[in-house]
């Protein structure tokens, strides 16, 4: 049991760790909100993901290629919401950011979190079909420790990523942070466009 909860974590932290758009979201927050508030991009993010990876060793993989215009949509709800996050990134200013900490509640964190999460596609394709498919061919004694080993991976580096940005943001002056964000926004703006690139292929 110990080997398959391990074989789960590492399973776990190779499909979550690469950079995607969850992981820069939430490691944005941790940049512009700090400690205790990107906790709570954290919650949201491992959250999704948890439920997802629960999910998908439900088998509900099978489903999602067999609804017509799901993966479409998907792709592009995601493309237009990584659009907007995008673009408000790029257009962030030092003024803006004396109460920014001020207007982020942690409704919206989480909300946005989630909506990140849960609109990219390719995070639940690999969560829910790849997750999934790997602990339902685990023998049965050793299906939970598996699916607890993939889960910890995912709260685990969520963590990790929002303290490592907490602990840079004291280097982070305000226009420091503007070019952060831009950066940032550039990055969303790029998975926004390979969403947007896939969608279109799906209709021709």
């Amino acid at each position: 049991m110990t080997a398959a909860f391990f074989t789960g974590l590492a399973l776990g932290l190779a499909l979550i760790v690469p950079i995607g758009a969850q992981n820069v979201f939430v490691f944005g927050q941790g940049v512009t909100l700090g400690m205790p508030r990107a906790l709570w991009a954290v919650v949201g993010a491992a959250v999704c993901d948890t439920i997802l990876i629960l999910l998908g060793a439900a088998g509900t993989s099978a489903l999602l290629n067999s609804v017509p215009g799901l993966r479409p949509a998907m792709l592009l709800a995601g493309a237009l919401f990584l659009t907007y996050l995008g673009v408000k990134s790029l257009r962030a200013k030092p003024t803006e950011l004396d109460d920014e900490t001020g207007v982020w509640s942690r409704g919206q964190v989480l909300r946005r979190t989630m909506a990140v999460s849960l609109l990219n596609p390719h995070a639940i394709l690999d969560t829910v079909g790849v997750l999934g498919a790997a602990i339902t061919a685990q023998a049965v004694g050793t299906r939970l420790p598996f699916a607890l080993g993939a889960v910890t991976a995912s709260w685990a580096w969520f963590l990790v990523l929002a303290a490592a940005a907490h602990g840079l943001r004291r280097f982070m002056t305000k226009e420091r942070r503007v070019w952060f964000d831009r950066v940032s926004g550039l990055i969303l703006l790029v998975f926004a466009g390979w969403l947007a690139v896939e969608f279109v292929q799906t209709l021709v």
